[in-house]
């Protein structure tokens, strides 16, 4: 029995974001039947909303695209989700700083951007909390987006591992 991939979607609150990313990426891994193979959750760099749902705004968006997360509950990331995930991504470059700054010689963890395995000009996921629909449009776009490419980048980073180990 092959081990579990972990991943991490980390954001601000964990309201928006990261749990955007989260249900998105379940469901490009189910598309692709591999929902066997990954654990994925994610968390937020500060503690403003631990234990509560997402937001309200997030999840009405994420329900027109057929996406629930009505079961979310924020929580803050932890120095301990460094050894427990394979991969950690950060929806901007203010997430990267704060999680590299937990960094730590020798922990298991991939640390990056979300968006790095699109490539491309666009990096961060805008923060949608502030703004109107058109942002949260434009996360759940970024998402899907991202969620394929890093699905990509994930199994073919886990067929070189394998390669290199066989």
């Amino acid at each position: 029995m092959e081990e579990k991939i972990h991943v991490l979607f980390v954001c601000t609150g964990n309201i928006c974001r990261s749990p955007t990313a989260e249900v998105v990426f379940q469901a490009i891994v189910r598309k692709r039947n591999l929902e066997h193979r990954f654990a994925i959750h994610s968390c937020g760099t500060q503690a403003f909303h631990v234990g509560e749902g997402a937001d309200e705004r997030a999840t009405e968006h994420a329900k027109r695209r057929g996406y629930d997360l009505s079961r979310h509950k924020a929580r803050k990331l932890a120095r301990s989700d460094l050894e427990r995930y394979d991969w950690i991504l950060c929806m901007d470059q203010s997430h990267l700083e704060f999680v590299r700054g937990m960094e730590y010689p020798g922990q298991h963890a991939q640390v990056e951007l979300f968006l790095s395995s699109l490539g491309g000009r666009i990096q961060d996921v805008p923060d949608p909390y502030y703004g109107g629909d058109r942002g949260f449009e434009d996360v759940l776009d970024l998402c899907e987006k991202g969620g394929e490419a890093l699905l990509d980048t994930i199994l073919g980073s886990e067929l070189d591992e394998s390669c290199r180990r066989g």
